[in-house]
């Protein structure tokens, strides 16, 4: 799965998070969200490119997110919606990347 790819799957998150009327529903899912970004700024460490966050998302998936969600929003399943906070906290962290730039990656030429 290219970059690309994974970057619409992670606007989805955004997109599905801007959909959300319900202020209550909308904090949590802020909460959660927040959460993972922190878990991602744990597991990848100092600097990072885009290429390594598309590869953590495809080594390990998301399903730890699903456990930072239960944990952070237990009374707000609404919140444990992995399409958008995980898309979100993806989409939000990546950037950061070292090589990443105007909504893309930067290739640097050879």
């Amino acid at each position: 799965m290219s970059f690309g790819e994974l970057a619409g799957l992670w606007r989805d998150g955004e997109r599905r998070l801007a959909e959300v009327d319900s202020p209550r529903e909308r904090a949590a899912l802020e909460r959660v969200i927040d959460a993972v970004v922190d878990e991602l700024r744990r597991r990848l460490g100092g600097p990072f490119t885009v290429d390594e966050l598309a590869a953590l998302y495809l080594r390990e998936g998301t399903d730890w997110c699903f456990d930072i969600a239960t944990r952070v929003a237990p009374a707000e399943p609404g919140a444990w919606d992995l399409t958008t906070v995980a898309g979100s906290a993806f989409a939000r962290y990546v950037r950061q990347a070292s090589d990443f730039g105007g909504g893309r990656q930067i290739v640097e030429p050879d």
